[in-house]
């Protein structure tokens, strides 16, 4: 019987409850062996603190629990080390004190292991004698582990004033090390985002920065080689319970859970936290995403006006994904980072990375949570919504876009703040949410379609205009010859023109022209 680690992050406890594991230890080793100092990005629940854990347990030089991974071929040292690992996670930070007391959590622990003569000053200094002290007493160069170093900051980024405190506590704090460099063997730091512009890693020895190295792109997370190799079993019994055969129920998983890339050409990793679940209850669920409502970045996408096109065709640099504008400015950054995107093609000719949901399960979700932020009623007027995925299959565009008016009629625009950004962007969350196979700002040799809406008879051609004309929209159609890669499709195609007020602000009139077969 297979025992999915659920919710233990410890690699001592996985190895000695026997809990299933996929062996990352080879990692550890090239890790402790080629550098010093680290930094990996990745989003939350992604395996990063097991990842920390297992750091932890291989410089303490605990080898027994090393027994029969790649490791025990690599490592014949074994070194011991005095480790100090802060794991930033065990607090919320809504408060000026919440970080003051986390660390003081952790200094108060290692003050009682090598000596607290300094614990009345202030924490950057309690740690630099920490540190210095460590080594006195083993006589060994000190491992600094720090996971999720960037919670405190991440759960204060709409609120400036805290998080600016907090960014200037933890500059204080981690920069420690680079003063403290000749006592130190090993640091990584783990976290979701790489806040290069606040400057936390500027009074800091500059880590390698391996979140996009191809050679480390499968550290966190499971791929399709590890699957076949590690989670034969597990898909067998899946495929089982859910009465269908090996490679569906793999094909099932792949669309769900697979589809992250965090460098250019990447293989794709599966989310491991919504994999174990979903091997463990063995349902197609969405773990990850119910694990928590990506509040702040709904919110930055409002505040932002970025156009919802940019989640399915967003093209971004990496020095951009990495950090290096304001989230504010650049909510693409952090969405890619905390797992809501992920790359899904590189432009060489701009050196820019093409970003996407990395699955349906993140893409299902996020949708969700984006919908209240966006289509906000104004009463309770019911829309059936199966009645319009109804019409859209059943080619009745003239009923599909009656009801839609009736929606749009409904909504709450006091939450509206660029209009013709906002009735685009409430469009495509209307047509993804209906679970419509969607595609917006296509392009094509003369132009760029608003939206187009496929299904397997019709092909649905959108043109949006904000206090204009059905008719120049029905004209810029045929002008750009929006039709044109559908022609041989052997599907009917629909266009549709129409018209947002300002004024009224609803979906005022539509006209739609059916090609003739």
């Amino acid at each position: 019987m297979i025992i999915y680690p659920i919710g233990i992050q410890t690699f001592d406890n996985i190895v000695k409850g026997g809990y299933f594991y996929v062996d990352k230890t080879d990692f550890v080793y090239k890790l402790a062996s080629t550098g010093a100092y680290y930094f990996l990005s990745r989003p939350r629940r992604f395996g990063k603190s097991l990842l920390i854990s297992t750091l932890e347990a291989y410089f303490m030089g605990k080898k027994e629990l090393f027994k029969g991974l790649k490791i025990e071929a690599l490592e014949k040292d074994w070194d011991v080390h005095p480790v100090l690992h802060l794991d930033m996670n065990g607090r919320s930070y809504d408060h000026e004190e919440g970080v003051n007391r986390q660390l003081n959590q952790h200094l108060e622990a290692w003050e009682e292991i090598y000596g607290d003569k300094y614990k009345d000053r202030d924490p950057e200094e309690r740690f630099m004698q920490i540190i210095h002290l460590a080594y006195e007493k083993t006589g060994k160069p000190v491992v600094i582990l720090i996971d999720e170093y960037d919670k405190p900051l991440v759960e204060t980024i709409d609120n400036e004033e805290l998080n600016e405190k907090f960014r200037k506590q933890l500059r204080a704090f981690y920069g420690v090390m680079k003063s403290q460099d000749r006592y130190i063997r090993f640091a990584m730091l783990t976290g979701v985002t790489k806040f290069s512009k606040v400057s936390v890693f500027s009074d800091l020895n500059q880590p390698k920065d391996i979140s996009m190295r191809k050679d480390y792109q499968a550290i966190c997370g499971i791929t399709d080689e590890e699957i076949d190799t590690y989670c034969r079993q597990s898909v067998e019994e899946m495929a089982k319970e859910n009465e269908t055969d090996y490679d569906d129920m793999r094909e099932q998983l792949r669309k769900r859970y697979d589809g992250y890339h965090f460098c250019k050409d990447g293989v794709g990793i599966y989310n491991p936290f919504s994999l174990l679940n979903a091997f463990d209850s063995k349902e197609l669920k969405n773990y990850w995403f119910a694990t928590g409502t990506p509040t702040f970045l709904t919110t930055l996408m409002r505040n932002s006006h970025l156009p919802i096109d940019t989640l399915t065709n967003g093209l971004q640099t990496e020095d951009e994904l990495g950090g290096k504008e304001s989230f504010t400015q650049n909510p693409l950054s952090i969405m890619y980072q905390s797992g809501y995107l992920t790359l899904k093609g590189y432009d060489k000719r701009k050196d820019k990375f093409t970003l996407g949901f990395p699955n349906e399960e993140v893409k299902r979700g996020f949708v969700r949570a984006l919908v209240p932020a966006y289509l906000k009623k104004r009463n309770n007027t019911p829309v059936d919504i199966n009645a319009l995925v109804d019409d859209i299959y059943d080619g009745k565009a003239e009923q599909f876009m009656k009801r839609l008016q009736t929606l749009y009629a409904n909504l709450d625009y006091s939450i509206a703040g660029d209009l013709e950004l906002y009735f685009h962007n409430t469009l495509c969350l209307i047509f993804w949410l209906l679970g419509l196979n969607t595609r917006t700002e296509r392009h094509t040799s003369d132009g760029r379609m608003d939206a187009t809406v496929e299904t397997d008879d019709h092909v649905y051609i959108f043109e949006i205009k904000l206090d204009g004309s059905v008719d120049a929209a029905l004209k810029q159609i045929e002008e750009k010859n929006y039709a044109a890669p559908f022609a041989m499709s052997g599907k009917r195609i629909v266009k549709i023109g129409a018209n947002f007020s300002s004024e009224k602000r609803t979906l005022e009139d539509y006209k739609i022209v059916e090609e003739k077969e």
